[in-house]
């Protein structure tokens, strides 16, 4: 018996290469878009020339511009390369791709924000937010499924009271990867509902507790409020809690995801970033924009529909899908 678990072991270690390199061939054809935008116009703007001028920067800085990596991160990669330049440092265009992609590298690689963490026996709370159609329920179950292949036990909570159909879509969810869903009627409270919820996780011994939170404007102060108090009301049911909280964004609104990073993390304070729709986006780019403006590290991206779409984000697959 231990000489055939031993050999199923091993043939499922032999697999898991495949598998990673199967995921990464993924990644690279989801950001196909972003790699024509970005590298594929670097290659073309370096065609035919010997030596890095002023006017190579300059049209490298727009590249960057309109490859939504944002005008602040942009300047301070141009600024970079600029001082190299000066130095001697940096003579010939094959080292400008390697370095430029090494500085990308460097601001997508964030420390994790520090934040509470549940004590022995209590369960994670994680409050997702963001606004309306980015995708925050299903990001909810995908990763509710990341948890369940773990071996955690798993809640879920509909927060989001507004919408009868985000609660029927989060039961669905459930119900595919096997956790349980706290729900009250269309136009409750969402945060007695979350409430009852974590007190409901507790009483069960979930291992982890997924709180949906209805889509909103991030430049409606009221909705933001009300955030605020789902925040506060779980703090108060939970000590610490919520644990985590997610910031999902769609990558595909380009700048605009920027401005709602800025706001949410400002009301609530952000620990996590999802970027969901990366696969056939040009606007990838807006990745590196937002780790190096908020520092806040990117936990999962989505590259597709299915359930284990939903992936870790790893800052080295991600460059070398774009500059490879």
């Amino acid at each position: 018996m231990a000489r055939i678990f031993k050999k199923r072991q091993k043939e499922k270690d032999n697999k898991k290469p495949l598998k990673e390199k199967a995921f990464f061939n993924r990644l690279r054809n989801g950001l196909s878009k972003t790699r024509s935008t970005l590298t594929g116009r670097l290659d073309r703007l370096f065609l035919g020339k010997k030596e890095i001028t002023e006017d190579l920067l300059d049209q490298l800085e727009e590249i960057l511009l309109t490859s939504d990596i944002g005008v602040s991160t942009s300047q301070q990669l141009i600024d970079s390369l600029r001082e190299k330049v000066i130095r001697k440092e940096l003579k010939n265009l094959d080292k400008l791709k390697t370095v430029l992609s090494d500085n990308i590298l460097s601001f997508l690689e964030v420390t994790p924000v520090e934040h509470a963490v549940p004590a022995p026996g209590e369960p994670l709370v994680i409050m997702v937010i963001g606004v309306n159609g980015v995708g925050k329920t299903t990001t909810i179950g995908k990763a509710a499924h990341i948890f369940k292949s773990e071996g955690k036990g798993v809640m879920l909570v509909a927060g989001d009271t507004f919408r009868a159909a985000a609660v029927e879509q989060l039961v669905i969810w459930g119900e595919r990867v096997g956790a349980e869903v706290i729900r009250q009627d269309t136009g409750a409270d969402p945060a007695a509902v979350v409430f009852d919820g974590i007190a409901a996780a507790i009483s069960r011994k979930a291992d982890v507790v997924l709180v949906d939170t209805a889509g909103r404007l991030h430049t409606k102060t009221n909705l933001m409020e009300e955030l605020q108090k789902i925040q506060r009301v779980t703090g108060k049911k939970l000590s610490g809690a919520p644990h985590e909280v997610w910031l999902v964004l769609d990558a595909t609104t380009g700048q605009n995801a920027i401005s709602q990073a800025d706001m949410f993390n400002r009301a609530i304070g952000v620990t996590d970033i999802i970027l969901t729709k990366l696969d056939g986006s040009a606007k990838g780019g807006i990745v590196v924009g937002i780790s190096r403006q908020f520092e806040i590290p990117i936990k999962y991206i989505g590259i597709g529909e299915k359930v284990d779409d939903l992936r870790t984000f790893d800052p080295q697959d991600f460059v070398r899908a774009i500059f490879e």
